[in-house]
């Protein structure tokens, strides 16, 4: 279990950053067949970006899994670092077999969004927590005492 940060903190928002917000949804849960392909080709691609985390610029990642719906929240350090990710062979023979597999039917579907930051354009408060977010992404720091609102962490580039 990860460790829990008893005090406040906040990460610096004096980076930039990209949000990349990516999943699917199982239309049709008796398809297995039509959705188990898509959802088995994430992990590859997980195990990739964790291990090149630094050449891709790849920062960090959060999962959440309901009953229908898959949804992971990426951080990367560019556009450009995601962008160039999404062109590589990996994702892109992913891309191919969702093609084949399942684009020609309504039982499964993928979404996603990208979000770029700029320095000092988001804020963050982490309490009693693991380093998460983007306090996994970047070196979680104590909250001082010019940091106390969510209005003043976005005027506070520390």
């Amino acid at each position: 279990m990860k460790k829990v940060m008893r005090e406040r903190f906040t990460t610096p928002n004096s980076k930039d950053v990209v949000v990349f917000i990516i999943g699917m949804r199982i239309n049709n849960p008796l398809a297995v067949h039509k959705w188990l392909p898509v959802f088995t080709a994430m992990p590859g691609m997980i195990r990739e970006l964790y291990t090149h985390k630094e050449e891709l610029g790849f920062l960090s990642m959060e999962s959440y899994f309901g009953l229908r719906t898959t949804a992971m929240i990426q951080y990367w350090r560019t556009t450009d670092d995601l962008l160039a990710y999404a062109r590589q062979e990996k994702h892109m023979k992913a891309w191919r077999n969702f093609n084949q597999k399942a684009m020609n039917n309504s039982s499964v579907g993928i979404y996603h969004e990208t979000y770029p930051l700029t320095s000092g354009q988001y804020e963050s408060i982490y309490v009693n927590m693991p380093p998460y977010g983007l306090g996994k992404a970047f070196t979680p720091v104590p909250v001082s005492h010019h940091q106390q609102s969510a209005a003043e962490r976005l005027n506070s580039t520390t």
